[in-house]
């Protein structure tokens, strides 16, 4: 608690040596000092007593503390929430749930692997306003935009693979998406898809077309992510979509690779805040002021006791 502390104005120490001074050259008169017009109370017998000479110097010596204004400077800082708004949009069709996409665990899903993947890109994205979108036969919310972190990634590793249906509805996906950014008013607004399949005909209720008019309309940025072996997934509709809309289209055979372009989005779209530190002061006078004043009235009680004893 008293780490750091100092005092504001140390000179003013030097006022005990009026007191000491005075205790020594005119010692009958000190008790004037606390107790005005009192004299009946200055008596040479109360002096000498261990207990009253301790509380009138524990009072003088508090007072003293107190005028000198101990303090401590607390440092707080400030992070402002002006970072991009970004929605996550995950793929947990059937095809999820394959395994092998882990060369370290080839018992692990692709499911199982993106949530841990998108998992550490959350926690690493703390000054920007997150959502995330679920899909398979069709898409939901699974969270609006948030800067919880927490609550997000927790949302995030309770998924499961067919929670959505087990077709691909990827472009219904990316235009709940947009709709999560439309009244957004954030500078940069992005959306980070992860697939591993083709759009289902006759489930994705979007035309292609229509998704990139939205996305220009809104000026929302799209980086696509294509898992698994090239054929697997459509590689040409990502690029469209990442050259539409401004972004970038990647591509991972591996969790490895997907670790790598996870972290090339965070250094492509990093959030410039800076943090700014406040110095406010702490005072602690009350402290000493308190146990000077107790001692204080403890000594004129004592005083008037003995006085009428």
């Amino acid at each position: 608690m008293f780490d750091g502390l100092y005092f504001e104005y140390p000179k003013v120490f030097s006022f005990i040596l009026i007191f000491v001074g005075c205790a020594s050259v005119c010692p009958m008169k000190l008790n004037s000092i606390f107790f005005p017009h009192t004299k009946i109370f200055a008596k040479s017998q109360l002096d000498s007593s261990v207990l009253m000479f301790f509380l009138k110097w524990l009072a003088i010596t508090m007072f003293i503390f107190a005028l000198m204004s101990p303090v401590k400077d607390a440092i707080y800082n400030i992070t402002p929430k002006h970072g991009r708004d970004i929605v996550l949009v995950l793929d947990a069709s059937g095809s999820m749930g394959e395994k092998g996409f882990d060369d370290k665990n080839i018992f692990k899903t692709r499911f199982d692997v993106v949530k841990d993947i998108v998992g550490d890109f959350i926690q690493k994205r703390k000054e920007d306003n997150l959502g995330l979108v679920v899909f398979g036969s069709f898409a939901y919310i699974a969270s609006p935009l948030t800067y919880d972190t927490n609550i997000l990634r927790d949302i995030t590793k309770r998924l499961d693979v067919g929670i959505a249906g087990r077709y691909t509805a990827l472009y219904t996906a990316i235009a709940q998406g947009v709709n999560l950014l439309k009244k957004s008013k954030a500078k940069s607004k992005i959306i980070i898809v992860l697939t591993d399949g083709y759009s289902t005909p006759n489930v994705d209720k979007v035309p292609l077309d229509v998704l990139t008019d939205l996305l220009k309309k809104e000026h929302i940025k799209v980086y696509p992510i294509g898992i698994g072996r090239d054929e697997e997934y459509n590689k040409n509709v990502l690029i469209k979509l990442a050259q539409e809309s401004g972004g970038v289209a990647f591509g991972a055979r591996d969790a490895d690779e997907l670790k790598k372009v996870y972290d090339e989005i965070n250094k492509l779209e990093k959030s410039d805040i800076k943090a700014k530190s406040f110095t406010y002061k702490k005072y602690y006078y009350q402290y000493p002021l308190f146990t000077g004043l107790l001692s204080f009235l403890l000594y004129v009680f004592l005083l008037n006791r003995r006085g009428r004893g």
